[in-house]
């Protein structure tokens, strides 16, 4: 690449207006996601059939995409333990955050889920090396009291289904570690491969003992499909980090609040309440500030180390 055609500094950058669309466009889609588990599942069918129909139509596209069959880099796998476990964690994660949804409403999910930026950073030290300075430490506080807001822990308000989100937010949490970790030496196909294809074949034996067809045809319908809205998701997120560098695309997670509470007040009639309200708006201002922090020392880890 010549020097002209060089991005030296992505942060001074306006947002090309496309980029910012399809940030939108991508929690958007999980959104959609999200609601219809909450559909399926509140509807009487088992949470672990949903998961395994989702993952499998994610497997078979990507398969398809990918050209497994001809593609060696989708197979190859150098950390087999490692590989397995990540494989495991992604539908893990979401057979959890459908169990919540079965009663919990979407905006409740989804304000203990914008924690995981938190989860993240704490375990990023024991896991990887990588320790957070006080500044990070306390703004991780700071969400997990939002978090606690949310929660209501002790109260006649807290529900038990929303330890399956906590989980849920525990196990991505994990599951985005080991990404980080295995991205340095597995192929980017194997990496996205195995995040379905192991989830299919070990949920299936569980998934078809709870096996139920949907009798409704738009239960049918969203069954078969429901997982595409994820694909369109990951695609959109892939071309927008094309366009905009990763910290302008990071802060757009938290649009996904807003999309659920909307799409939870259309489609089944929810409001989250005051308490939910402020829980979520102190978790958004902690992984903010998170972002903020990790900007600020990428840039000055190009000039010279600061105390963190």
């Amino acid at each position: 690449m010549s020097p002209q055609n060089t991005r030296t500094d992505v942060d001074s950058e306006a947002m090309p207006p496309v980029a910012l669309a399809l940030s939108l466009g991508v929690f958007l889609m999980f959104a959609l996601l999200d609601t219809s588990a909450k559909y399926l599942v509140t509807s009487g069918l088992a949470a672990i059939f949903v998961v395994w129909c989702r993952f499998a139509l994610q497997a078979l596209l990507q398969a398809v995409i990918s050209r497994a069959w001809a593609n060696a880099d989708a197979w190859r796998m150098r950390n087999v333990p490692l590989q397995l476990v990540r494989g495991i964690a992604l539908p893990v994660t979401t057979l959890l955050n459908f169990k919540a949804l079965e009663t919990l409403q979407l905006a409740q999910t989804v304000s203990v889920f914008l924690s995981s930026p938190m989860m993240v950073t704490a375990l990023a030290g024991p896991l990887l090396g990588e320790w957070a300075g006080p500044r990070r430490w306390a703004a991780i506080m700071v969400g997990f009291v939002g978090v606690l807001v949310v929660v209501r822990p002790g109260t006649a308000m807290f529900d038990p289904a929303i330890l399956y989100s906590i989980s849920a937010t525990l196990v991505y949490a994990i599951y985005s570690i080991l990404t980080r970790k295995l991205a340095g030496t597995e192929t980017e196909a194997s990496l996205v491969f195995y995040s379905s294809f192991f989830g299919v074949v070990l949920l299936a034996p569980f998934a078809w003992v709870s096996a139920s067809m949907p009798d409704r045809p738009l239960d049918v319908v969203l069954l078969c499909v429901f997982g595409i809205f994820g694909m369109i998701g990951h695609t959109m997120f892939i071309k927008a980090s094309r366009l905009a560098s990763a910290p302008k695309i990071a802060p757009f997670v938290y649009s996904q609040l807003l999309w659920m509470t909307l799409l939870g007040f259309i489609v089944f009639g929810d409001f989250p309440d005051w308490w939910t309200i402020l829980g979520a708006a102190i978790i958004c201002a902690s992984g903010l500030y998170l972002m903020y922090r990790e900007r600020v020392l990428r840039l000055a880890r190009s000039a010279a180390p600061i105390e963190r």
